[in-house]
This record gives C-alpha cells, sequence and structure tokens, in this order.
C-alpha cells in the first residue's frame, strides 16, 4: 500500500540542501510529486509531496528527520484525486498596489466570503519605476465550487481595489 506524506521544512539556506533531501527520498524509495520551495531572507523553505510505500514511511520519516540544518515536518496526506472535488473552477487572480498592511488578509476575506480556496499564492514587494514607492505584488491560484457567482465575487473585488488603490484581475482558467 502506498502512502502519500506531505514534508514541510526550512533550514538556513546552502548549496547541496535539495540534493541531500532527494537522496534520502529516493534511498527510501518514495517519490517526490510535488513541491514549492523558495529561498527567503537566507532561509530555505518548502513543501512537498512523496508517495512512499507504507512499509517504508517509518524509516522515511526518520532519515528526514536526522538531516542536518533542516526542520522538517511530517503529515500523511490523501492521495493523488483526494482533494479534487468533482466540479470545480479554476480561477487566476493578481493585484499590483502600493504597499501596506493588511493586504493578504482583506483579500483572503472576500475569498473566503464566497468559498474560494486559495491553492497557490506568491506575494512579493518591489519598487515602483518613477516614484520608489513599495509596490504590494500577489498572483495566486483559486479553486472554487462550479456554483460560484463570480459576478459577485468580481464586484467585491472590485470594491476592494479602490480601497486599497490597486489594479486587481481575476480570469477564468481553462486547463
Amino acid at each position: 500500500m502506498t502512502r502519500f506524506l506531505v514534508l514541510t521544512l526550512i533550514g538556513d539556506d546552502r548549496p547541496g540542501l535539495v540534493e541531500q533531501l532527494s537522496a534520502v527520498i529516493t534511498r527510501h524509495e518514495a517519490n517526490w510529486l510535488e513541491s514549492s520551495m523558495a529561498q527567503l531572507a537566507g532561509k530555505f523553505a518548502g513543501v512537498l509531496k512523496v508517495a512512499v510505500a507504507a512499509e517504508r514511511t517509518e524509516a522515511l520519516q526518520t532519515a528526514l528527520k536526522a538531516l542536518p540544518g533542516l526542520t522538517i515536518t511530517v503529515e500523511q496526506a490523501g492521495g493523488p484525486a483526494a482533494s479534487i472535488p468533482a466540479r470545480t473552477r479554476r480561477l487566476a487572480f493578481s493585484l499590483v498596489g502600493h504597499d501596506r498592511l493588511g493586504i493578504v488578509r482583506e483579500i483572503s476575506q472576500v475569498f473566503a466570503r464566497y468559498g474560494v480556496n486559495v491553492e497557490k499564492l506568491v506575494t512579493s514587494t518591489t519598487s515602483a519605476p518613477m516614484s520608489s514607492e513599495t509596490l504590494f505584488r500577489a498572483e495566486a491560484e483559486l479553486k472554487a465550487d462550479d456554483s460560484l457567482d463570480a459576478r459577485a465575487l468580481q464586484a467585491d473585488l472590485e470594491r476592494l481595489s479602490n480601497d486599497l488603490i490597486a489594479d486587481i484581475n481575476l480570469d477564468e482558467k481553462t486547463d
């Protein structure tokens, strides 16, 4: 029987870190399925999903936790299709505006009101080209039930866009 594990990891960034992680996973005959990893402020952080034979799960967890310089948390997860409802809509969201406290909270409140799930969120700050003011950028991949009232969601986001003085885009994704 196959088990699916989700690993979260953080540690000081250094060359060879991903190779060490992948070597342990391979040595325990686990399959690296999905991941999202990044270097932030000198730290390396990531989330990773692996598939492993049930009888190898404990040994893999022990070996992962023994990796030097990394803090790793392991959670058991569902299989490949466990989190995909039968009928969903996929949406792409982007925002560019002046940075201020609470932007992510305000956006996520709108998504939560409509039952929209944030599957991926990438944010950054940059300097505006002419004014050198700090701009906040966000891109998200969203998932919602087919019954989502997209017009109402769009209207709420437009009201928020005016409050934030930001450009906000929401588009239906086609796979």
